[in-house]
């Protein structure tokens, strides 16, 4: 176990913080179990070490000085992954873009803004059209495969599939994830979310990558939160 996290600034999600799935992904690494649910408690830093330490019950948190930005701990996940449309049809949905895209402090977001540098994973996904589950998709060529890189890359599709294919303003509060298996390098996937239920302003969205013979890499359940100024399309 390290003693410390840094996270470049690269993987930022907001403009001045990480990438929640990201952050989430490298915390989950020191927990031993199949699938780990981490919760943020506050906006992860950025370039600065942050104290990785055993918590309270089995827990692991990470620490910047006193303050806990996020905690991890095995959990069970009890989620059914819809049937994914195929590279083709999550291409054309993230094709189309008829979706707004909300907030301009996730405008470089490491997983679906727009870089300066071009190093992002650039998943943007959309609705699928003829899909009644309120399914967005999109696609992604897996590259730099590591836990948290796939972790990430399920991160942002469920703020997409809880605001109806546009990203607008929530912000992650909690992932569970369970990794199948890492996708080989190169290896074409499809990204997916879907709307789970909305608990006021908490949105709840499942996201999952699968692999190029359809199969499920990593499926999860999430937890969005609604800046109360914001509305919801949800």
């Amino acid at each position: 176990m390290p003693d410390t996290i840094t996270i470049a600034r690269r993987y930022r999600g907001p403009l001045t913080s990480a990438n929640g799935g990201y952050a989430s992904g490298l915390l989950a690494r020191e927990v031993d179990a199949d699938a780990v649910e981490v919760t943020l408690r506050l906006p992860p830093p950025l370039e600065r070490p942050l104290a990785v330490a055993d918590g309270a019950d089995g827990r692991m948190v990470l620490l910047d000085g006193d303050a806990c930005v996020a905690e991890a701990r095995p959990a069970e996940l009890d989620l059914e992954s819809p049937t994914p449309p195929s590279f083709d049809e999550a291409e054309r949905a993230a094709r189309a873009d008829t979706a707004g895209w909300g907030s301009p402090g996730f405008a470089e977001c490491f997983v679906c803004g727009t870089r300066p540098e071009a190093d992002g994973l650039g998943i943007r996904p959309r609705l699928v059209p003829g899909r009644e589950d309120g399914l967005v998709a999109t696609t992604w060529v897996a590259r730099e495969v590591r836990p948290e890189i796939v972790w990430a890359s399920i991160d942002c599709p469920g703020a997409y599939a809880v605001q109806s294919g546009a990203r607008g303003e929530p912000v992650l509060a909690r992932m569970t994830c369970r990794i199948e298996r890492l996708p080989e390098e190169g290896e074409r996937c499809v990204v997916a979310g879907w709307p789970i239920e909305q608990d006021g302003r908490k949105l709840h969205a499942g996201t999952a990558l699968y692999g190029a013979d359809g199969s499920v890499l990593a499926l999860s359940r999430q937890l969005w939160i609604q800046p109360r100024d914001a509305q919801t399309s949800a």
